[in-house]
């Protein structure tokens, strides 16, 4: 059953009104527009931070959705929960899956990154010095990459491997 929408937000508005719309005359299966459904439901209850909602939907996105490509995406928003509510580990797993369906997400590998600098820093803080080292040099790797898909992107990033010197060879 879809979601109502308790957001008057006008954009949000606009977005499901067109996205019925495109359901109703796209030539997809049955199963193909329920999956979207579910996945356009999940990002409206994320959007208004109801969270527990939002994976609910996802999960029963993920069910029925068997593009990879759009697979990414669901599973993209479930690390994008997980990692707001402070479950790295799962949301670290969300993204990797998400990255191996879809090598060209740049917000996976930054937010992957995001996550192995805040592990390095915590580390730092506990004198765990080899953990640290570890963590920030993954750190490096995933914001490389999420650099070389989106070079205009991500410039704090940008600067902190220029000035801790992670930035490898091909981007100096």
């Amino acid at each position: 059953m879809p979601r109502l929408q308790k957001n008057d937000n006008f954009i949000d508005k606009t977005f499901t009104v067109l996205a019925d719309i495109i359901l109703k005359i796209l030539p997809t299966s049955k199963e193909e527009k329920q999956a979207f459904s579910y996945y356009r439901d999940g990002m409206s209850a994320q959007s208004e931070g109801e969270y527990a909602e939002a994976l609910e939907y996802y999960y029963q996105a993920l069910m029925i959705e068997e593009d990879p490509f759009d697979r990414s995406y669901i599973l993209y928003n479930i690390g994008l929960i997980y990692g707001s509510n402070g479950e790295h580990i799962k949301s670290l797993q969300y993204y990797h899956q998400a990255i191996e369906l879809n090598t060209k997400l740049p917000q996976a590998f930054n937010n992957i990154a995001v996550i192995y600098h805040y592990q390095g820093l915590k580390a730092a803080n506990q004198k765990q010095f080899n953990i640290s080292k570890s963590m920030f040099e993954k750190a490096a790797q995933y914001w490389e990459q999420a650099i070389y898909l989106a070079p205009n992107n991500y410039i704090e990033a940008q600067n902190w491997l220029k000035t801790t010197g992670h930035i490898s060879n091909k981007y100096k």
